[in-house]
Formats: C-alpha cells, structure tokens, sequence
C-alpha cells in the first residue's frame, strides 16, 4: 500500500512532491490509525483510509462527469488527513467484555488510541499549512483539503462559517467530491 500511494503521489509530477514524501516517511503517517476509535482505528489505518478515499473520489468524479484533473484528485484524496500525523498515541484502555456470574461488569484491557495532538491548529486548514510547506497547491486544492469536513467542520457549524463554506461549495465542486468520497470511506466501504 505504501508503494502505491507514493507511486500514485509522485505520477502528479509536482514539483517538491519527492521532498513531502520524504517528510511522510520520517513522521508516523504510514503507521498512524486514521481515527481513535471509528474508521481505520488501527496502525497503518490513515495509510488505508487514504487510498479508499482517492479510490472513492475517481468514482464520484466520474459518475457525476466531474472534469477533475488526475494530479489534483490524488493530491486532494491522498493528502486531505495529513493533519493526522503525530496525532494519535497508543494507549490501553478498559472496555467492557461481558458480564461476570456475579452480574458485576467484566472489564479487559485492550489497546486503542487516544489524541494527542503536537500541532493543534484544527484539521483542514493545518493539513493545507503541511501541504504547502512542500508543495504548491492550487485553489480547488486548497478549497477542497480545507473543507473536505463539509458541514461537519467546526467552523462550518457557525452562521459565518456556513456561508463560507456554502460559497465554497458552489465555486469548486472537488469540496463536494472529495467530502463525499471522505463519508463514503468513513461509513459505506470503512477500513
């Protein structure tokens, strides 16, 4: 899957692509789970969710004859969650396994994740600052990363940040794709 990713990453031609690549491989971003305890909880989970996601948004593009270039669904796709690196940390928590004769829960340690966050500065608009510290990234581009949580966004959730969001939608319509193409990996085809 790494391979592929990267393959797919560096057939965009970008220019400092081999450089963002380098940077994902000295963080945890090919290990990291994609959530704490929803889609792709597991290592290598945002690894996983990536791919579906660029998998799911050649589908929407095409099923809608959306005329979104290659370079941009993958770097879109595949680059939307890097505000998820150096996120998530391993710990072990309790969780309920059943009951005991006496009627007394039965609880077991199991392994999860719980946030972490060593640059806290929200989701979109952080994965977009990564970004472009190595790469050049085109409006659209940056529309679309920035919004990809569609109305689940906090800002979105406010008067302002719903019309901003709102305006954005109807300019680039890769927010609604890649958003679409993000739920669908989330809850229809989750890892």
């Amino acid at each position: 899957m790494k391979q592929r990713f990267i393959e797919l990453l560096r057939e965009t031609k970008r220019p400092g692509m081999d450089n963002l690549i380098d940077y994902l491989a000295q963080t945890d971003f090919f290990t990291a789970p994609a959530s704490s305890k929803y889609h792709g909880a597991k290592d290598g989970g945002l690894l996983e969710h990536s791919l579906e996601v660029d998998k799911n948004l050649e589908t929407v593009c095409d099923s809608f004859g959306l005329k979104i270039e290659t370079a941009s669904r993958h770097i879109t796709a595949l680059l939307h969650d890097v505000c998820k690196i150096n996120f998530y940390k391993k710990v072990i928590k309790s969780q309920k396994d059943g009951y005991l004769p006496n009627g007394k829960i039965n609880w077991i340690d199991v392994e999860g994740y719980e946030i972490e966050d060593q640059f806290p500065l929200g989701h979109g608009e952080k994965s977009v600052i990564i970004l472009q510290r190595y790469i050049w990234l085109f409006d659209e581009e940056i529309m679309a990363i920035r919004w990809h949580m569609g109305g689940f966004d906090e800002l979105a959730k406010g008067y302002v940040g719903g019309l901003q969001l709102a305006a954005a939608m109807q300019k680039y319509p890769l927010i609604t794709a890649l958003h679409a193409a993000d739920m669908i990996a989330n809850n229809i085809n989750h890892v």
